[in-house]
């Protein structure tokens, strides 16, 4: 038996958007995610960044595309618990060929634009799990990326502190110009994007703001722009 886990999906998300993927166990949503992040590539259909096709990619450029223009923030942060924060954060850098001695002082610039200043040489051990999402957050940034995915970001922390990770997590995006795509089962952190999409058994059953808004929504729900003010689209593609 043949199981489609994404079935006639189509989603187009414009650049600099911030789109909440929402859905049961199972439902599709983190699928959803990964093929658009070239992590997993679909059987058939399309994944346009900027008019690019990277369903097709080899994996060396797959992979320098999710080194150069994506970021990435898991639920559990995944930071590295034998480096320093600031090495946490550097480490892309380093690893696109930037240098220690600069990639750090990066590190550490976009950690204190985060509200963690001087907090670079401790260990992510040494942190409460808001600073240390926030670490992770910094990570995802760090290297200007055109979208960030972020898969759960809340997922271990309570509420009180979720919501300042979301907090920290559009303003960032917002005021670096990213795409935000995140993958969260929680109402509450939906509502910190303007748009969102529903998936079950593999189909988008609501497509929400995602297709016709890109715009900036707090947990009340701020003002939507409409998409036609934007420039080209970050994201299009199909799914067969």
């Amino acid at each position: 038996m043949t199981v489609a886990a994404l079935n006639d999906v189509t989603v187009h998300l414009p650049r600099g958007s911030q789109t909440a993927i929402m859905g049961p166990s199972g439902s599709g949503k983190t699928t959803l995610l990964h093929c658009m992040a070239g992590i997993l590539a679909p059987t058939s259909g399309s994944i346009l960044i900027e008019g690019v096709e990277i369903a097709g990619m080899k994996e060396r450029h797959l992979s320098a595309l999710r080194l150069e223009r994506f970021g990435f923030v898991f639920q559990d942060g995944q930071l590295l618990p034998e480096l320093s924060n600031e090495e946490n954060v550097a480490l892309p850098l380093m690893l696109a060929g930037v240098s220690r001695s600069e990639a750090i002082t990066r590190a550490n610039a976009q950690l204190a634009a985060l509200g963690l200043e001087g907090h670079g040489p401790y260990r992510p051990g040494q942190l409460s799990g808001g600073q240390a999402q926030r670490v992770a957050i910094a990570r995802a940034l760090v290297t200007n990326p055109q979208v960030v995915f972020a898969d759960e970001p809340t997922g271990a922390l309570d509420q009180a502190t979720g919501h300042e990770v979301m907090s920290v997590l559009t303003q960032a995006c917002r005021a670096s110009g990213a795409t935000l795509v995140l993958v969260t089962h929680d109402e509450g952190v939906a509502r910190w994007c303007a748009g969102q999409l529903r998936v079950r058994d593999g189909r988008v059953m609501m497509a929400g703001e995602a297709t016709a808004v890109a715009g900036q929504a707090g947990p009340a729900g701020a003002q939507q722009v409409p998409a036609g003010v934007q420039q080209a689209p970050m994201f299009a593609g199909g799914q067969q």
